[in-house]
């Protein structure tokens, strides 16, 4: 059996888990794999996709695709998935022999991560999804589906707050959640959970919202884990608040990605406690 190729493209992406998660679902399910890095320029995701594509032994099957390529890797699949339709963007490609089919595994790996892992019930809890990129893009549906009584996006640029929750304005009505966007120097209210979708972390900017957004105990989420989440975990603490890193969400996208690819959904809670204990 040839062993399929995939990967994650990105920039930068010398600091990304994905290969060691995906080659220890490989181990436990016995699928035959190979996972790797892929940095691509920031204006050349295109080429380095052809290019995986079109190598010669054929064995490449998809990759993931991580910041800044999310809303590009949806434009350039032929068929997306309802979800990633609706994010307009993808974080996962499957290479179809009748094209590139695009799906979006963040959100419900967020959702998973909350409710399963953090054991924290989203339905009829107020959340705060802090950023309007890709991240939250594909975060918000599925928080929706969830059942959240309260939804606002707060973003730096209010005009793309507003575009984000006017694409999913169908769905909140529809799901009875009330959906809003509001300014980050504006936010109204206390939110039992928030979420950090912003690339902040990354290059260690201040926290961009007042702790007043915080309810007492509220859960505080940063979609990036490592060094990166410290700043903003040890501001939730500080503040009252449980702090908590992306590395659930992180495992549990890449769980829905590797069913999506291979047919087999493999164990998360087992991969994320012994990722937990190479992090530290």
């Amino acid at each position: 059996m040839n062993t399929a190729l995939y990967c994650v493209i990105g920039n930068p992406v010398e600091h990304s888990r994905s290969p060691w998660i995906h080659a220890r679902f490989a181990q436990l399910t016995g699928q035959p794999i190979e996972y790797g890095r892929r940095l691509a320029q920031l204006d050349g995701f295109a080429q380095s996709l052809r290019a995986l594509r079109a190598q010669d032994d054929g064995r490449a099957r998809g990759c993931n695709v991580t910041v800044p390529f999310k809303f590009e890797a949806a434009q350039l699949a032929q068929r997306l998935s309802a979800r990633a339709q609706l994010a307009q963007a993808a974080n996962t490609l499957r290479f179809d022999t009748d094209g590139i089919y695009g799906d979006n595994t963040d959100g419900i790996g967020l959702v998973n991560d909350i409710t399963a892992h953090a054991g924290i019930a989203l339905a009829g809890r107020d959340v705060l999804l802090i950023g309007a990129g890709g991240a939250a893009a594909g975060a918000l549906g599925p928080l929706l589906e969830a059942g959240a009584r309260r939804v606002v996006i707060a973003n730096r640029t209010p005009q793309k707050a507003a575009a984000l929750a006017q694409r999913h304005a169908a769905l909140a009505q529809m799901r009875q959640v009330q959906l809003q966007a509001q300014p980050l120097d504006g936010i109204t209210g206390a939110f039992a959970i928030v979420i950090n979708a912003t690339a902040a972390s990354l290059c260690g900017a201040a926290i961009p919202v007042r702790a007043d957004v915080l309810a007492p105990g509220a859960l505080a989420l940063d979609m990036m884990y490592g060094p990166a989440a410290h700043g903003f975990m040890t501001w939730a603490r500080e503040h009252g608040a449980a702090p908590r890193d992306g590395l659930g969400m992180l495992v549990e996208q890449a769980a829905q990605s590797f069913l999506l690819w291979r047919g087999v959904r493999p164990p998360t809670a087992q991969v994320l406690s012994e990722l937990r204990a190479i992090v530290g």
